[in-house]
């Protein structure tokens, strides 16, 4: 706040003065810093009642790391029977789990449990059929109003890039599903809502969706409440960038190859092209 005044001041103090034109063009630039900082510093002041997520050692969070495809295997047990009732992954089709947490069949008798709407057929009617693998994950709801009212006004948002659209995503996500606490002395308790010091406001719509025991890993791994936490912030992040892993393989190898082309760049320049250049030419 003190710099959008600072500013203000000065454009106030330039135009009293009549400097030359060159100053006063510069007049509407501070005015729209001035604009800008005032909003930032407002809307970080609105928010320093929510607490900052700690931060958590993720397997994927590395220049040489890459993601652990048991725990995207689990994680997306975890949102299948828990977070799908609620929330859609409209941008993850079931063909992009091939290879990376299930096998080709797999994926296909999954798919074919879900009955999927399509058409129109010859009598310009819609249809139901089996699902296949290159269709899009379902959602619980047929549109938004639907949603709202089923979670007394709240909308369960699409969760397929809900990890790059919160700041600090695999984070803030664990927080806020491992956060839920009892209101603080003298704060009343609501009806619909329920208390998460990690949620802006601190009152969430949705209740806890992870208990103890909730969800019955195939590979036997204890299903605790943060462990299905950290398993489903694993899934969520492996949805929102499916190709990391390869671009960072992509990556290495071409910092590799790079650095190789800059050895033999520096020896011909230090060797072969050094030695044309400090020669002394004589012409009589």
């Amino acid at each position: 706040m003190m710099q959008a005044k600072s500013a203000m001041r000065m454009a106030y103090i330039m135009a009293r003065r009549g400097r030359p034109s060159r100053q006063l063009s510069a007049i509407p630039a501070l005015a729209a810093g001035a604009a800008v900082t005032t909003a930032t510093v407002g809307y970080v002041s609105a928010n320093d009642s929510v607490l900052h997520p700690p931060a958590q050692p993720w397997d994927f969070d590395g220049y040489f790391s890459s993601y652990d495809a048991s725990s995207i295997r689990r994680g997306h047990q975890v949102y299948t029977q828990v977070c799908a009732s609620c929330h859609g992954l409209a941008r993850i089709a079931y063909r992009n789990l091939i290879d990376v947490c299930y096998s080709e069949e797999e994926v296909k008798a999954m798919a074919e449990d879900t009955d999927v709407v399509d058409g129109p057929n010859d009598e310009g009617e819609m249809f139901e059929r089996p699902g296949k693998a290159s269709d899009y994950f379902p959602s619980p709801y047929p549109n938004e109003e639907a949603a709202r009212y089923a979670n007394n006004g709240a909308y369960p948002p699409d969760l397929s890039l809900i990890m790059k659209a919160r700041h600090n995503g695999p984070n803030y996500v664990f927080a806020l599903l491992t956060g839920y606490k009892d209101p603080p002395a003298g704060v009343p308790a609501r009806d619909t809502q329920y208390y998460n010091p990690y949620f802006a406001g601190g009152w969430i719509g949705m209740p806890m969706p992870l208990n103890d025991g909730a969800v019955e890993y195939e590979d036997g791994t204890p299903a605790t409440a943060t462990q299905m936490a950290k398993d489903v912030c694993t899934f969520l992040a492996w949805a929102a960038e499916p190709e990391a892993d390869e671009r960072k393989l992509m990556g290495v190898k071409w910092i590799t190859a790079l650095s190789v082309c800059f050895m033999f760049a520096w020896y011909y320049k230090r060797v072969k092209w050094s030695v044309i250049k400090t020669r002394r030419m004589e012409i009589y």
